[in-house]
């Protein structure tokens, strides 16, 4: 009889998706301290043709073909009563070439909400654009049910299913809303507040990881 022990399977790999090197710089700087191994950091560059290609060549190394994909950074909240550094977890991505479902969800809002407490989290459709939202257009954003809107994460999940089955997820922290809207990131206060959220959600995302190496029902 064979006792030779079952081999374990290899641990999920997470990569976790941004555009932007100020975005870069809080995820590289927050406390990595449950981080799994493997993890990446990419940088994508602006607009959806960018994030696309980055993480189709994200996934295409050997070592995150299986990765589990998460889309984040900066967006522009929608509905009225948002704020800089609130925090939008979508349910769904969408662009004008369709929507994509998001993994854990809930699971996402919990953990953020733990990580950090008392700071508004949004649930809802996050809208992708090939363009900074200014604004008439937010409100037009507004009435197709979209809660906020960004330029990369509908792609990125897009691109990720594509390659594969795998958890997806988008996490947005608002850096501008329709009643603070921005104009640079790193000047104002409202950007400086996003900068510190973005900085805290390495724990949430972490628990949201693990969650996705139970087995699927």
């Amino acid at each position: 009889m064979d006792r030779t022990p079952a081999a374990r399977p290899s641990p999920l790999p997470l990569l976790i998706a941004c555009a932007l090197g100020i975005e870069r710089l809080a995820l590289r700087t927050g406390d990595r301290s449950g981080a799994p191994r493997p993890m990446t950091v990419l940088r994508t560059g602006m607009g959806p043709k960018n994030a696309e290609r980055a993480v189709s060549d994200a996934l295409g190394e050997e070592t995150l073909r299986d990765a589990a994909v998460l889309a984040t950074g900066f967006c522009a909240g929608l509905a009225p009563g948002m704020r800089p550094g609130d925090l939008v977890v979508a349910e769904e991505t969408r662009d004008a070439r369709g929507s994509t479902a998001c993994t854990g969800a809930g699971l996402l809002v919990e953990e953020l909400a733990r990580a950090l407490p008392g700071r508004a989290v949004h649930t809802g459709p996050l809208t992708g654009s090939d363009h900074v939202v200014r604004g008439q257009e937010r409100g037009e954003l507004l009435a197709t049910g979209a809660i906020a809107v960004d330029m990369e994460s509908a792609a990125t999940l897009r691109c990720a299913v594509r390659a594969g089955e795998r958890p997806v997820a988008a996490v947005r922290v608002v850096v501008d809303a329709p009643q603070y809207e921005l104009v640079r990131i790193g000047t104002v206060r409202g950007g400086i507040s996003a900068f510190r959220v973005l900085r805290a959600v390495l724990p949430a995302f972490f628990e949201w990881h693990r969650s996705s190496l139970l087995p699927r029902r």
